[in-house]
């Protein structure tokens, strides 16, 4: 059975990555894409990379005839997102890529994203999009929001240890290492060459970062009591990737089979021996993401590394599984694409 697909926002990384990894889809048909600022323009003259596949031309969001449609995904910068989907037909499916329904509480929300939610009418009927956890849920779910993607790798290096009872949840580190491409496509003077190129930029600190919402949210539902962790990201001079490391109290063998055991049956989710590290490489353009512990120095110490790509399993790749499991699909539908290497 073929599923009509529509891609709101398809100029921008995301879009295009939801195109890159459709157009393999068995099932699933891209028949109509919206770019507010690229209406008008064929998808090839905005990714080049694209021009082999039969696509149709870029209209605003408003010009598109949801009729039929059995899916949209939403890749619409956050704030607008909820305002649209607030405005489409009730009985199309929604996978929405912003933050815009991450955040369960409204005031939450508005504590992290600087205004009131656009529609908040609609969060109670939202399932956080975090497939491995949410995947019942995600099954049965109209809308279905997906997370962030750096929230998205500390959640799976950290969410079994906690469910687990394995470390201390007073003395959580994250340090995470983010590509460029996560600032998504609109220019920004830090994001230039000259300026990130041989650069590590660390950015919102003292607690600021955005998707610290999510890791509040989620591990304080798990632990059954508020858990505040710590985290220091950094932008890096790399197009896709996210490295998260992560420190923790705890023993670092059963942080391993705690990891080993929650992730026995996923096929996405990949932990190494005990002793062995990830590197982002080992996932680039892919669906995977890979976890690795070690012990420190320290007795009763671990340090958990988990790597994603931030447009594909942070983002556009979650997408297309929650999109699998909503419209009765194979969870791995479209998803199986090796890691690009070199």
């Amino acid at each position: 059975m073929s599923h009509r697909i529509a891609i709101l926002g398809a100029s921008g990384y995301t879009g295009a990555e939801l195109v890159r990894l459709i157009a393999t889809h068995p099932t699933m048909e891209i028949t109509a894409l919206a770019g507010e600022r690229k209406a008008g323009m064929a998808m090839s003259a905005v990714y080049p990379h694209l021009r082999h596949l039969a696509l149709p031309d870029l209209v605003r969001v408003e010009d598109v005839d949801f009729g039929g449609i059995d899916l949209a995904f939403c890749a619409l910068p956050h704030g607008t997102s909820a305002e649209v989907i607030a405005g489409l037909p009730r009985d199309l499916k929604i996978v929405d890529l912003s933050a815009d329904f991450r955040i369960k509480d409204p005031a939450a929300y508005e504590t992290w994203y600087g205004k009131p939610h656009a529609a908040p009418k609609l969060l109670p009927e939202a399932v956080y999009g975090l497939t491995e956890f949410y995947r019942d849920e995600i099954c049965a779910a109209r809308l279905v929001a997906g997370t962030g993607c750096n929230a998205a790798t500390g959640q799976f290096a950290l969410r079994p240890l906690i469910a687990a009872g394995v470390i201390d949840l007073d003395d959580i580190v994250i340090d995470l290492k983010a590509a460029a491409s996560g600032a998504g496509r609109s220019a920004k003077e830090h994001l230039l060459m000259a300026e990130l190129y041989e650069n590590v930029l660390p950015y919102s600190m003292g607690g600021k970062h955005r998707h610290l919402g999510e890791f509040d949210q989620e591990f304080s539902a798990i632990a059954g009591r508020p858990v505040r962790i710590r985290m220091s990201p950094h932008l890096i001079p790399a197009a896709r990737g996210i490295v998260v490391t992560a420190h923790v109290k705890g023993d670092p063998r059963a942080a391993h089979g705690a990891l080993s055991a929650a992730y026995a049956a996923e096929a996405f989710i990949h932990v190494l021996p005990f002793g062995s590290l990830p590197q982002m490489k080992d996932v680039r353009g892919s669906n995977f993401c890979h976890l690795g512990v070690v012990g420190d120095r320290v007795p009763g110490c671990a340090t958990v590394v988990a790597v994603l790509d931030n447009l594909t399993k942070g983002s556009s790749g979650q997408a297309v599984q929650n999109a699998n499991l909503m419209l009765g699909e194979e969870e791995t539908a479209g998803l199986m694409l090796a890691p690009m290497f070199p």
